[in-house]
């Protein structure tokens, strides 16, 4: 059974965000000509809106999982615990064994639940509820945001980041999870041994910010349905990728069959 569904919920229709089309302009770099492609090849949306809190919630439910089981995790907890203002005030006064119940389809739902209700704490007494830290991630400096972010215990990068791009709308931000970290190296438009915050970096130096938010979304969903861990589509067929030109196949071999980790590729591996 597949891990995942069939579209990322980020991305689809349900997703959020409003649709917005770009006009087509020569990309300056091979980031943005990557992004380009995956925005014809699935969506070109500019995101923003989300409630802060019900986002950064949703996103630690997906640590460590998928979509697939953290979504129905998600649907239980607002369910459960209400949204909006209430949410925060609810989920701080919660019985750990309650909602490590109500979302006990994401996993790890011990650690999850004492986190989300320590973070709903510090809403609640930091900023008076979800309304206040809303106003905080929208309207503050996006790099206050994401180091007070980083703070919260439980909350790394790709967390904040998603925060302040799906709650915030803040462009620029190209929030890193294991699929974009592992095609970007691929593709060779990040380094072949960057962590997740070095491939970040790389991907936001070159692609302009109003991209950056579908580039993310897009590249999961190029991740699920060609370019995944162990089967990428080029080991079959060439033409099967329709990025294949852009790409440099760092550490896939079509030839052989072998597929291995961008970081332990031979520097002359590509195209």
């Amino acid at each position: 059974m597949d891990d995942e569904p069939a579209e990322n919920i980020s991305g689809g229709d349900s997703g959020g965000g409003a649709f917005a089309a770009f006009e087509p302009n020569e990309a300056e770099t091979k980031s943005e000509a990557v992004v380009d492609r995956l925005g014809e090849l699935y969506w070109q949306k500019a995101y923003g809106g989300r409630d802060g809190l019900e986002c950064l919630v949703r996103t630690i439910l997906s640590q460590n999982t998928s979509d697939k089981a953290s979504q129905p995790a998600h649907d239980a907890l607002m369910e459960r615990y209400g949204s909006g203002d209430d949410l925060a005030a609810s989920l701080a006064a919660a019985e750990q064994s309650e909602l490590a119940e109500t979302i006990s389809s994401a996993g790890l739902y011990n650690q999850k639940s004492e986190r989300i209700i320590r973070i709903a704490e510090d809403i609640v007494e930091t900023y008076g509820g979800a309304d206040g830290f809303d106003r905080f991630v929208r309207e503050e400096p996006p790099e206050d945001v994401r180091e007070t972010l980083l703070e919260m215990g439980g909350v790394g990068p790709k967390t904040a980041d998603c925060v302040l791009l799906f709650a915030g709308g803040r462009g620029s931000v190209f929030p890193v999870d294991t699929h974009v970290h592992r095609i970007a190296r691929r593709l060779g438009i990040a380094p072949a041994d960057g962590d997740h915050e070095g491939v970040r970096q790389a991907l936001e130096a070159a692609v302009p910010g109003e991209k950056c938010g579908f580039g993310h979304t897009a590249m999961i969903q190029f991740g699920r349905e060609y370019c995944s861990a162990r089967e990428p589509a080029c080991l079959d067929d060439p033409d099967a990728c329709p990025i294949a030109d852009l790409c440099d196949q760092v550490g896939v071999y079509p030839e052989t069959g072998e597929v291995i980790d961008p970081a332990d590729a031979p520097e002359s591996n590509g195209k």
